[in-house]
């Protein structure tokens, strides 16, 4: 009787005999290739063509809305979270079709509704049109057939790496779409903008279809898609919900806010639509300087949980800054200031407090329903942004966001204190159950792994493992992946 393993042809053998053969040599497995350098950019190049199409609106479109007919302050925060609602319904059954059909043909499917959307958005002059153009754009939601993408085309020890890249590219195009998204507005207008996201999304299909690499094959990842066997496991997990109701209201606050905001500069602070990039670029600039210290602290010295609440606590002050120093530029940009600063913050210790509390064999799931949340949130806030704004103008929009914020804050004080291990995976080869559960238990010994799952039949083990403690060395030691 023999069983593969790998590479590795294993005849009758005792455990230890077995753990032996799976113990490779330490190799430079961590070392991106080409192919996965290529998969990391093109893909980060498609996320963020995408991105801008629907972020460089958002500091320009409450004052371009209300030239279009039928409008009402209710349905400009409607056009601006139509998006979301689409994105957030769309996008983890469009992953898990990926997994059935191919990731490119849902990529470039969902990039050319993206460009449809656009394209209705930009033709339109009634607010319903522009409704329908962005519920549109959201449809194309490839957000998760691209990290589904990701995760074929890199090794388990690298997949980090390429998400990080694509992460980045993400909050890239949020920065540059706040500074662009005025100057865009003075040169081409917001239908101009529209037409130039259509642009934008053909782009990405050009991306993917010449520089994106082919994978050898497609595979559902635990770490990178949701998997239907673990929703309820997620959904029952307490630490995790907060979480998700967490980027749900930060995102609900981001799209009330980008209805009051352009609109409190120009009538109130008295600065043209077209000069609002002046006050943008300086407020991100700094917000991204004076986040990277906090992420530090949290990570390194292991103060996430205040640092997280510090920062929500900023996010309703930042608001209440909006309502009592309006009357100043430079107290509205302080304002500004903080706001950003602490969502930056937020955005990235979210992601990172959802992957060390999901099980090491649930963090695509828990990371998929936590996306959907983020979208549903953006709809939200568009949708109560605006009705607060009919009945309680612009101040009335920042305190509710505060509110908001302040409640997040009470339910976020309850979570439990991280564990601060990390998602790792290794590529074991495909094995029975039983030699699985010897490597487990084996891999469960080692300083540092905090937790093992190893799926048999997929040849991949799941660890959540501290990083200041565990040997990277000795993990990598039981990889049968090439080099």
């Amino acid at each position: 009787m023999s069983v593969l393993i790998g590479s590795f042809l294993v005849e009758e053998q005792s455990a230890c005999e077995v753990i032996d053969q799976l113990k490779t040599e330490n190799r430079n497995i961590h070392k991106l290739t080409p192919n996965e350098i290529r998969a990391a950019f093109s893909l980060a190049g498609i996320f963020s063509l995408r991105m801008l199409g629907l972020f460089l609106i958002l500091p320009v479109f409450a004052i371009y809305a209300e030239q279009l007919a039928g409008v009402t302050p209710l349905l400009i925060g409607v056009a601006i979270g139509a998006y979301g609602l689409t994105q957030a319904i769309f996008q983890v059954p469009f992953g898990m079709l990926s997994d059935r059909i191919g990731r490119k043909p849902v990529i470039i499917g969902g990039l050319l509704v993206f460009a449809a959307g656009s394209a209705v958005a930009a033709s339109s002059d009634t607010i319903w049109g522009v409704v329908l153009g962005r519920a549109l754009q959201g449809s194309g939601a490839i957000a998760a057939a691209v990290m589904a993408l990701a995760a074929d085309l890199t090794r388990e020890q690298n997949r980090t790496k390429a998400m990080a890249v694509i992460g980045m590219s993400i909050g890239l195009a949020f920065a540059v779409s706040l500074v662009l998204g005025p100057l865009l507005n003075k040169w081409i207008g917001v239908q101009g903008i529209f037409w130039l996201t259509a642009i934008l999304a053909l782009l990405g299909v050009l991306v993917t279809l010449f520089l994106v690499p082919d994978p050898l094959k497609t595979v559902s990842h635990r770490d990178a898609g949701a998997v239907s066997d673990q929703f309820a496991r997620v959904l029952r997990d307490g630490d995790l919900v907060r979480l998700d109701l967490g980027i749900l209201l930060l995102h609900m606050m981001l799209t009330a806010v980008f209805i009051a905001v352009p609109l409190t500069l120009r009538d109130v602070i008295g600065i043209s639509v077209d000069h609002h990039w002046m006050i943008y670029l300086p407020v991100v600039l700094l917000a991204i300087i004076f986040m990277v210290p906090f992420v530090v602290i949290a990570e390194k010295r292991r103060k996430i949980k205040p640092i997280f609440l510090l920062a929500i606590l900023s996010i309703a002050i930042a608001q209440l800054c909006f309502i009592l120093l309006k009357g100043s530029m430079l107290g509205f940009g302080f304002g500004l200031l903080l706001f950003f600063t602490a969502f930056n913050l937020l955005e990235a210790t979210l992601p990172s407090l959802i992957s060390k509390t999901a099980p090491a064999e649930s963090k695509g799931t828990a990371m998929g329903i936590y996306s959907t949340s983020q979208f549903l949130g953006a709809f939200l806030g568009g949708l109560a942004g605006g009705w607060v704004y009919s009945q309680f103008g612009l101040e009335g929009v920042f305190l509710f966001g505060s509110a908001t914020a302040l409640v997040w804050l009470v339910i976020a004080s309850g979570m439990s204190k991280p564990s601060y291990l990390s998602a790792y995976l290794i590529q074991v080869g495909v094995m029975d159950q039983e030699k699985a559960a010897l490597l487990q238990a084996e891999l469960q010994q080692i300083e540092g792994v905090g937790e093992v799952v190893v799926m048999a039949d997929e040849g991949v083990a799941y660890l959540k493992v501290d990083t200041q403690y565990v040997d990277f060395g000795i993990l990598d030691e039981f990889s049968v992946a090439e080099t």
